[in-house]
C-alpha cells in the first residue's frame, strides 16, 4: 500500500502545537524534578530520620530511584494506548496522573506523624509519577515531531525538551526563593510542601492549553491507512509492542544506549551535586540551589540552538558531540566543583549542561524517526525510558555510594565516564536519521530495517 502523505502543519499550528507540548513537559518535569530536589536537601531528615545523614540520604534516594522503575511500565501502557488512540489523549491522562500525585506529596505526613507508614506512601507517589512520566516523553515529543516539515524537525522537536531545565529551573527556583526567605526551621516544618501543593495550579493551566492542540495528521493518516487495510484486505493489525520486538529491536538497543551518557551525567550534574556539594565540599545549600538555577537557564538556551544544529549537520554528529565533551568534562567538573566557590561551581554545572544539550536536543527527533508511525509511541518510549532504569534512576544513588565508600570524586568520574563510551557506540551503530519524513515510513513495518533504517 502507498505510504500515506499529509499536508505540512501551518506555522501558527505549529507553534500553538509546540507551546503546547513545552508547557505540559515543563509542568511534569517541574514535579518530577521537585521531588529529587527534595530528596536531596530534606526527605532524608522527615521521612528517615533514624539513618544517619548519609545513610538517610541514600534511603531518600532509593525512594527517588524508585520513579525511574515505573518508567517503563508507563512507557509499554502509555506507548500501546499512544498508538492505538492517539497521542493527544495519553498526554492529558499523563499530566493529570502526575499532577495528582505531587500534589499528594504536599499533603503527606511525614515519619513523625505516622511513623513508617510515611516512607512507604512516599514511595507509592513516587511510582505514580514515573508511571505517568514514562508515557509522557514520547507523547509530547511525537505530536511536535509528527507536524511539519523534516528540514527544522530537529529546531522544533527540541523545544519540548526544553521542558525539562525548564521544569528544573521553576523546582529548583521556588526551593531556591523558599530556602532564602525561610529559616532551615520553618523549611523542614512546612515550607518544603509549598512547592508540591503549587503543582496542582499548573496541571490546571497545563490541561487548559494541551485540551487546545489537534492529533497528528501523520497519526490521523496512519490510523485511516490501518483501519483500510484491516475492512478491505482483512488484515489484523500486530499490538505495537510486537511490532516494535519485531521490526525495531536494534533501533530500541541504540536509544537505550544513546541514553546512557544523557540520562547518567544530567542527574549527576543536578540531583547529585545538591549533596557532593553541601556534604563534601561545605557549601551552603542556597549556593548548590543557585548554581542549578542558573544553569538550568543556560541549558534551557542551548538546547533549540543544538536541536537547529542537528538539522544542519546531522543528529549523529551532534550527538557525539555531547557524549565525547561530557566525558571528557567529568575531571574538571569536579575539580573545579572541589575549589569551593560559587564561580567555580557555577562553571562546572553550566558548561557539564551545555555538554549534556548535545545529546538532549537531538534525541527527540532522532528516536522519533527511527520508528514507523503505528509502533512510534511504544518505540520510542520504550527505547528511551526502559534506559532510565538502568542510567538516570540509579545515578545518584551510585553516585552517593560511591562517594560514601571512596570519600573522593574520582569513581564518580569514572561512572559517567564509562556511560559515555557506551554511548558513543551506540550513536557509532545508528543510521542518520536527518530529513526522514515520518509519513513515508508510516505503513511500511513489514521489512527487516538496519539500526536507524525506514521501515
Amino acid at each position: 500500500m502507498a505510504a500515506a502523505t499529509t499536508s505540512p502543519t501551518p506555522p501558527g499550528s505549529l507553534k500553538r502545537i509546540v507551546a503546547a507540548s513545552l508547557i505540559g513537559t515543563t509542568i511534569e518535569w517541574y514535579d518530577f524534578f521537585l521531588y529529587g530536589s527534595a530528596a536531596a536537601l530534606v526527605f532524608n531528615k522527615l521521612f528517615f530520620p533514624e539513618s544517619d545523614p548519609l545513610v538517610g540520604t541514600l534511603l531518600s534516594f532509593l525512594t527517588y530511584a524508585v520513579g525511574f522503575a515505573a518508567r517503563p511500565l508507563g512507557a509499554l501502557v502509555f506507548g500501546h494506548y499512544g498508538d492505538r488512540l492517539g497521542r493527544k489523549k495519553l498526554l492529558v491522562l499523563s499530566l493529570l496522573l502526575m499532577g495528582g500525585a505531587t500534589f499528594a506529596i504536599g499533603l503527606l505526613p511525614t515519619h513523625a506523624t505516622i511513623g513508617s507508614a510515611a516512607p512507604v506512601l512516599l514511595t507509592v507517589l513516587r511510582l505514580v509519577q514515573g508511571f505517568a512520566l514514562g508515557g509522557e516523553w514520547g507523547g509530547a515529543v511525537l505530536l511536535v515531531s509528527e507536524h511539519g516539515d523534516a528540514k527544522r524537525r530537529g529546531f522544533w522537536a527540541s523545544w519540548p525538551q526544553t521542558g525539562a531545565p525548564a521544569g528544573q529551573l521553576l523546582a529548583t527556583g521556588v526551593l531556591s526563593a523558599l530556602t532564602a526567605l525561610l529559616s532551615d526551621a520553618a523549611f523542614a516544618s512546612w515550607g518544603w510542601r509549598i512547592p508540591f501543593l503549587l503543582s496542582g495550579v499548573l496541571v490546571i493551566v497545563g490541561l487548559w492549553i494541551r485540551l487546545s492542540v489537534d492529533e497528528s495528521p501523520v497519526f490521523k493518516a496512519a490510523l485511516a491507512a490501518a483501519e483500510e487495510r484491516r475492512t478491505v484486505a482483512g488484515q489484523v493489525e500486530k499490538l505495537p509492542l510486537v511490532s516494535v520486538l519485531r521490526h525495531h529491536w536494534r533501533d530500541v538497543l541504540v536509544a537505550m544506549g544513546a541514553r546512557m551518557a544523557e540520562n547518567i551525567s544530567y542527574y549527576v550534574i543536578t540531583a547529585f551535586i545538591l549533596v557532593y556539594a553541601t556534604t563534601q565540599v561545605g557549601l551552603s545549600k542556597q549556593t548548590a540551589l543557585n548554581t542549578v538555577l542558573i544553569g538550568s537557564a543556560v541549558h534551557f538556551a542551548v538546547i533549540p540552538l543544538w536541536g537547529a544544529l542537528s538539522d544542519r549537520l546531522g543528529r549523529r554528529p551532534v550527538y557525539l558531540i555531547g557524549a565525547i565533551g561530557v566525558g571528557a568534562w567529568m575531571f574538571p567538573f569536579f575539580s573545579l566543583i572541589d575549589r569551593g566557590t560559587f564561580g567555580s561551581l557555577l562553571l562546572a554545572v553550566t558548561v557539564g549542561l551545555v555538554l549534556h544539550g548535545a545529546m538532549y536536543a537531538p534525541q527527540a527527533a532522532f528516536f522519533s524517526e527511527m520508528f514507523a508511525t503505528r509502533v512510534r509511541y511504544s518505540g520510542a518510549s520504550i527505547g528511551a525510558q526502559f534506559s532510565s532504569v538502568a542510567a538516570g534512576a540509579p545515578a545518584p544513588l551510585i553516585a552517593t555510594a560511591l562517594l560514601a565508600d571512596y570519600g573522593d570524586s574520582t569513581p564518580i568520574a569514572l561512572y559517567v565516564i564509562a556511560a559515555a563510551l557506551l554511548t558513543v557506540v551506540a550513536i557509532a551503530c545508528a543510521k542518520e536519521t536527518r530529513e526522514r519524513d515520518l509519513g513515508e515510513i508510516a505503513e511500511r513495518t513489514s521489512e527487516r530495517p538496519r539500526v536507524g533504517a525506514d521501515v
